[in-house]
């Protein structure tokens, strides 16, 4: 990814804006974990039950502060196989916004190893709401032109990249009971 389209994808991103973005399996869209306006447009674009819930990527650690609790076995466990391709299931902290946490008190966090995902949330400041570049239910993009078919209109960026060496969306661990939530 080059510094323009970096900073161009920043600049969305702080404008209430919605990206895609390759991650380690497939492309992601995200946006302002913070900003309800641009998470709902996500789960709209996304037809996604708000019920669901969503998962955060970031560059780091400290980037999760005000969304999860950064403390507890669960927390210990997940930076210890960070960055990387799980996703751990936290307790949220009470800061966290509930149109990310769907009212359970838990959200998805991952510290992405992926660099163009890491790239961008270090230059944002911040992570990252980031679901699967698809429509609920249909196989996830795994490529900037299958974004752009799955989306013809609706993203304001898609950062070009390619996805890791994954071949399926990152396996997601209950970090209190360390049950696999998604293999």
């Amino acid at each position: 990814m080059t510094s323009q389209t970096l900073r161009r994808a920043v600049r969305v991103l702080r404008a209430g804006g919605v990206v895609a973005y390759p991650t380690e399996a497939v492309y992601g869209i995200g946006c302002d974990p913070w900003n309800p306006a641009a998470v709902a447009r996500v789960l709209r674009l996304k037809r996604r039950p708000t019920a669901k819930g969503l998962i955060v990527i970031a560059a780091e650690p400290a980037q999760l502060a005000g969304l999860v609790e950064l403390s507890g076995a669960g927390w210990v466990q997940a930076c210890a196989s960070w960055p990387g391709f799980v996703t751990w299931v936290l307790a949220a902290a009470r800061s966290a916004p509930p149109w990310l946490t769907a009212d359970r008190g838990t959200l998805a966090v991952r510290i992405t190893a992926h660099p163009v995902a890491a790239s961008l949330c270090r230059a944002f400041g911040g992570p990252l709401v980031s679901s699967s570049a698809n429509l609920s239910g249909r196989p996830p993009a795994r490529s900037a032109l299958a974004v752009r078919r799955a989306f013809p209109r609706g993203l304001d960026l898609v950062v070009p990249g390619q996805v890791g060496g994954e071949a399926r969306p990152s396996p997601i661990i209950d970090g209190t009971t360390g049950k696999a939530l998604r293999t």
